[in-house]
């Protein structure tokens, strides 16, 4: 197995850099530097997607038919990882990283026609419809209801903790068709435009003080027929395929930005605060081998199997673990509540030091890392049973 990057590798590493370098300006640098959760503001993550576009890298992980760069598993960890280093925001995953690849595997021709495109440039901007009160962790107990009529479907429910939904022109959407049989069976995929008569947006505040996340009311809302994604009843089987995109990525590289911020936070003084990040550069260590074992296992074909669930629970409870010590670094200016002064491009004075303006928000976001995307407690079932046969 072999874990290094060939030279061909290298050169693609630099190359990455050196365009990045060149085309990552101050203005995105910084709402890069200001981002306290995995997502961007819409403004900022379209501004940097446009300028990836053009070069023809917004999307590393699609098929070169699609509008992809035909990069190997290598390059699309190295190009990621550079990203994280740099600082660059974050693109929004919803439409590139999540129904984009479900369109391409469930979408009619007429489908794939309308909306890739769309959401390569970033004119689309999607949010994901999936959990409802009472309908998070157990999915499959939604009960958000989808009855045809005509040519069109009408929707009457709700759903919750929707991330940028207030931005989204469109949401993929888990709706009920029927209630026969296993719940499972009887959920549909559908896209939504998210103007249509009947939608209604409600915010909700984090603990964090910040606008991500919404409920999302339909009242009598018709949609298209023709804007199922899938049969009818098949939803399941479209939704498990996109959630093995959600739950993709590395944590390698940000754990590493997150270490040279703590470098300049942590004073030399301080043993027990200097052991803490002894024990969090093993642990990005750890977690970076761990991540270039599956590169080596996809790069031969191989299925790296529990792998993926050990690289999430590890690398969500060690970027956790981090804003922890962040937190006691950053001492009494941690309760500080100054959100508008952490925003990008504002002139707001702020009290402490600047790289502590994101730290307590950072925190409060993140306690989510060891939930979405699949729990750890989940993680770790795969794990007993896979791993150590329990």
């Amino acid at each position: 197995m072999d874990l290094e990057l060939s030279a061909e590798d290298l050169a693609f590493r630099d190359a990455v850099r050196a365009f990045i370098d060149a085309n990552l300006t101050p203005q995105l640098r910084e709402a890069g530097r200001r981002m306290t959760s995995v997502f961007c503001d819409k403004a900022h993550s379209l501004a940097w997607q446009r300028i990836l576009a053009a070069q023809g890298w917004a999307a590393p992980t699609w098929p070169v038919e699609h509008g992809g760069p035909g990069w190997s598993e290598i390059q699309r960890h190295v190009f990621f990882a550079e990203c994280a280093r740099a600082g660059a925001p974050g693109l929004a995953p919803m439409g590139l990283r999540m129904v984009a690849p479900a369109i391409m595997r469930f979408g009619t021709d007429e489908q794939k026609a309308r909306y890739l495109p769309r959401i390569l440039s970033g004119e689309d901007y999607w949010c994901q419809g999936y959990s409802e009160p009472g309908a998070g962790s157990d999915l499959a107990s939604l009960q958000m209801k989808a009855v045809a009529d005509g040519d069109d479907y009408v929707l009457n429910g709700s759903k919750i903790w929707t991330t940028h939904a207030h931005w989204a022109t469109h949401m993929f959407c888990l709706v009920r068709t029927s209630t026969e049989g296993k719940p499972q069976a009887g959920i549909t995929f559908l896209l939504v435009e998210m103007d249509r008569p009947g939608i209604r947006v409600d915010p909700i505040i984090t603990m964090a003080g910040e606008h991500e996340v919404n409920q999302v009311l339909f009242d009598d809302v018709r949609t298209p027929r023709a804007d199922r994604l899938g049969e009818e009843d098949q939803g399941w089987t479209v939704a498990k395929h996109l959630l093995e995109f959600e739950r993709g990525g590395g944590y390698a590289a940000g754990l590493e930005a997150g270490l040279e911020r703590l470098r300049g936070q942590v004073e030399p003084e301080d043993p027990d605060h200097r052991r803490r990040l002894a024990e969090a550069q093993i642990a990005a260590l750890a977690i970076d081998v761990t991540e270039r074992r599956v590169l080596s296992a996809f790069a031969s074909g191989a299925n790296p199997g529990p792998a993926s669930s050990i690289l999430k629970a590890q690398g969500s409870e060690a970027l956790q673990r981090q804003d922890e010590l962040a937190l006691d670094a950053l001492g009494g200016y941690a309760a500080v509540h100054q959100p508008k002064a952490r925003e990008a491009g504002s002139n707001e004075a702020f009290v402490g030091p600047e790289t502590g303006l994101t730290t307590t928000a950072r925190y409060l976001n993140n306690r989510a890392a060891s939930i979405y995307g699949g729990s750890n407690e989940i993680q770790r079932d795969i794990i007993a049973r896979l791993v150590l046969g329990l």
